[in-house]
């Protein structure tokens, strides 16, 4: 059975950098299918990676707070692809690059990746989302359960009827 790691991540004592960990909070309080394990990470990347190397999830999903230079609440999918070079993991700057150069220096693979991010209207000191970034949640939730019903099929293939 093909599984699935959805991670919450941010810092959520900085404003709409917690977008990652209310979305994923809101997710295990609706639930979601067996092979799908949704975890708040906040900013343990670390920690992250190792989930990431003692699980072999066939597909990983991070939710974090993504500034890419649009409105702030606008949701993204991105697709990355994280090159094979290393760099240092510092517990202050645990970016995907750097936790996914982490699980690689010590034996992993995160399987196929996607970033569901939201651009941020402030990652200042302060708790608490923006009200167009808390308003991106159920946005973000809706993308997340069609990835998980999307992705899961396809690495489970389609059904057959015999």
């Amino acid at each position: 059975m093909p599984r699935m790691l959805v991670a919450g991540i941010g810092n959520i004592f900085l404003g709409d950098d917690a977008f990652g960990v209310e979305v994923a909070k809101r997710l295990l309080e609706s639930g979601v299918p067996p092979e799908v394990s949704v975890r708040d990470f906040g900013i343990r990347g670390v920690h992250l990676a190792y989930d990431l190397l003692e699980n072999a999830y066939d597909i990983t999903v991070l939710i974090d707070a993504t500034a890419r230079g649009g409105e702030p609440g606008t949701v993204y999918l991105i697709e990355p692809e994280f090159g094979a070079e290393s760099a240092t993991a510092d517990a202050h700057s645990m970016t995907p690059d750097v936790v996914f150069a982490t699980l690689r220096a010590i034996g992993g693979n995160p399987g196929r990746v996607m970033i569901v991010g939201c651009e941020p209207a402030t990652v200042e000191e302060g708790m608490g989302l923006s009200a167009p970034v808390e308003a991106a949640i159920d946005e973000a939730v809706k993308l997340v359960r069609e990835l998980i019903a999307k992705e899961m099929e396809y690495v489970r293939g389609p059904s057959r009827k015999d």
